[in-house]
């Protein structure tokens, strides 16, 4: 690389808000590929891609969310937000793929060889790879944005009581135990494995309002 600088006189000065926009234009651009990439390395599909020139306002309700997969199942049990009341649950159901594990390590930078190594996990006292607890724990996240309305996390606390093996079918329960008002519900949020055994449990507080 030269250490020479060219003549002040020579370059066209660029104003500091073209070179930002060029930037962020850059990152934004940068983040859709990876994006994207992301979710085709774990098997999701995407029902549309927004763009910078298209109105994405929506009027109504959203008929279905924007991610799905064939072996994802949810059941609830009202589809009106504005009756959510103590009772109400949504319960989400999905296989945790080796595919889920590689992105969420990438993802996240969570590269414990506990999750990633099979040679090295045999070693350990769980006898193989497991999945990522903060990777499970993301299926009651799922569970959540599953409510009718929007929902917004407030706080979550969990307790992990066993590991997840790789390939393992897992389902969220999220269950509404109290009526905090102004929109807000205190649940009980629990992940069951494939042999019905709490995996983790804990509490959320939520914020869910209706679709405008």
């Amino acid at each position: 690389m030269s250490s020479q600088r060219p003549d002040a006189s020579s370059v066209d000065p660029v104003p500091p808000t073209d070179h930002w926009s060029s930037v962020s234009k850059h990152v934004f651009n940068s983040y859709v590929e990876a994006n994207n990439a992301l979710f085709a390395a774990m098997g999701l599909t995407r029902s549309r891609e927004p763009s910078s020139d298209t109105d994405t306002t929506t009027s109504g309700a959203v008929g279905e969310i924007a991610f799905g997969d064939e072996n994802w199942t949810m059941e609830r049990s009202t589809d009106d937000a504005d009756a959510l009341g103590v009772g109400d649950y949504v319960r989400f159901r999905k296989p945790i793929a080796d595919t889920d594990v590689t992105a969420f390590a990438q993802v996240s930078g969570d590269a414990n060889r506990l999750h990633l190594e099979s040679e090295f996990a045999e070693e350990t006292q769980f006898g193989g790879r497991i999945a990522h607890g903060t990777l499970v724990a993301g299926t009651i996240s799922a569970a959540l944005a599953r409510f009718p309305g929007v929902t917004v996390y407030l706080s979550q606390d969990l307790e992990f009581t066993g590991p997840v093996e790789i390939g393992e079918t897992v389902t969220a329960a999220c269950e509404i135990i109290e009526d905090l008002g102004d929109d807000r519900f205190r649940l009980h949020t629990t992940v069951v494995d494939e042999s019905d055994e709490t995996v983790i449990d804990g509490e959320a507080v939520v914020m869910i309002n209706e679709l405008e």
